[in-house]
């Protein structure tokens, strides 16, 4: 599947059988229509993530974001959407309680945004959840290693796996891919671990902070491109600086309209329409 010269979206199914291809999956977040316009057929999914909170919201960490705000904007993203598969994160309290918990918001997420995927954290204990939601019709990405939304009971946003701690990181990505997640997406783990992961489980592993031998990977799209600069991961790399770009705009604006020099009569009316 290349994503340059994709018609339609690929499915759930279809970024499972990428596992192991020559063309890595290529993956972003977004959180807005325009933005979701600028991805559409470049990338091969395209992630609504609860990084939101922090990203466009000013929240400290992701545990703030609620079900309205992710159906917000995963309504807009599907209006940008025509060529990339749409995956939603379930946000923080909306799936942990327990399967049928997690199936009514799923099942709501996916009809309030047309979303084909949804993506929940978690190890081996979501093992039942999401073999109970793909029964009924929700595929779901899993996602382990540094799990936002426990950032509470992990100390912060430090590496995950590391020594011993990798064994059972191996055994949670074994549990969700027997339980029937169609991808996995690993955060801040040591590159052998990931690459361990990638080589035992049948289903495609997405890095962010994790391993270029992965099957894919995802990046928050304002990190990548130096919108979002409170804070700047290791795993970042940025392609672009406009934050910076747009902070000078602001400035030139702000000094034009001091000074008088904005608007310039190119940009104002005159009291009678021009002649045709």
């Amino acid at each position: 599947m290349s994503a340059t010269t994709r018609k339609t979206a690929p499915l759930p199914d279809d970024i499972r059988a990428m596992k192991g291809t020559a063309a890595p999956i290529v993956s972003l977040t977004a959180y807005t229509t325009p933005m979701a316009r600028l991805m559409d057929g470049i990338c091969d999914f395209v992630l609504v993530g609860d990084s939101v909170g922090m990203v466009l919201h000013g929240l400290s960490s992701t545990l703030g974001v609620t079900m309205e705000m992710m159906e917000l904007h995963g309504q807009a993203v599907a209006r940008g959407l025509t060529r990339s598969m749409l995956v939603i994160d379930m946000p923080f309290g909306s799936y942990e309680e327990g399967p049928a918990q997690a199936f009514r918001n799923a099942s709501r997420l996916m009809r309030t945004t047309g979303a084909a995927a949804v993506k929940l954290e978690g190890g081996a204990h979501m093992a039942e959840t999401i073999a109970f939601l793909t029964a009924r019709g929700v595929p779901v990405m899993a996602h382990i290693g540094l799990t936002p939304q426990s950032i509470n009971t992990l100390g912060g946003y430090k590496v995950q796996g590391r020594g011993a701690a990798g064994d059972a990181l191996l055994a949670d990505a074994h549990a969700l891919a027997d339980a029937g997640a169609f991808a996995l997406v690993l955060e801040k783990v040591p590159a052998s671990l990931a690459d361990r992961i990638t080589a035992d489980i049948g289903i495609p592993t997405i890095g962010i902070g994790a391993s270029a031998g992965c099957d894919g990977q995802v990046l928050v799209v304002d990190d990548m491109l130096g919108l979002f600069t409170a804070f700047k991961p290791k795993f970042v790399k940025r392609y672009a600086t406009l934050g910076e770009d747009a902070e000078a705009a602001i400035h030139a604006y702000a000094e034009e309209v001091r000074a008088r020099r904005f608007p310039a009569p190119e940009h104002v009316f005159a009291d009678e329409a021009p002649a045709s």
